[in-house]
């Protein structure tokens, strides 16, 4: 089970570049039920999440290079680039704090994951957190890859 809230970020920290951070690639082949592949680093991903915004789901199998590339093909919309910084946050949480490039350039998001769905309520992010937009679907990757502009 995936438990996580989801937040906009207009001013991020300065010191981005001085925390862990991997570089990704992603893209849907279907958007109900997700099923995703990803790229990470040079790691690749197949992932399958069920319907859900704060809580689902998420089941997520290795590939090999050659697999990831013969699914490619099979990516319907915007393939997603982003820089994925990795923040240390209070209670052994960690910020992964999402810098979209290419077509969504500019935007930036922050996702938090937790034990369980009282602790993500009981969440307070930090004060550089902008929009919580955990529960707008519009903002959940598998949608941005449908669009040409946010």
């Amino acid at each position: 089970m995936e438990i996580e809230r989801k937040f906009i970020i207009n001013n991020p920290p300065d010191d981005l570049e001085s925390y862990p951070h991997h570089y990704i690639s992603q893209g849907y082949i279907s958007t109900e039920p997700v099923v995703r592949i990803r790229k990470r680093d040079e790691e690749y991903i197949l992932t399958i999440k069920s319907k859900g915004l704060m809580a689902r789901t998420e089941i997520e199998k290795p590939l090999t290079k050659n697999e990831f590339e013969e699914l490619i093909p099979m990516v319907k919309g915007n393939l997603i680039e982003k820089v994925r910084y990795l923040i240390p946050e209070k209670n052994g949480l960690t910020i992964e704090m999402d810098v979209f490039k290419g077509i969504f350039e500019g935007l930036i998001m922050a996702e938090v994951e937790f034990p369980d769905i009282e602790t993500a309520e009981g969440y307070i992010p930090p004060a550089y957190f902008s929009e919580d937009v955990t529960n707008n679907p519009e903002y959940q990757n598998s949608a941005l890859s449908q669009k040409s502009i946010i």
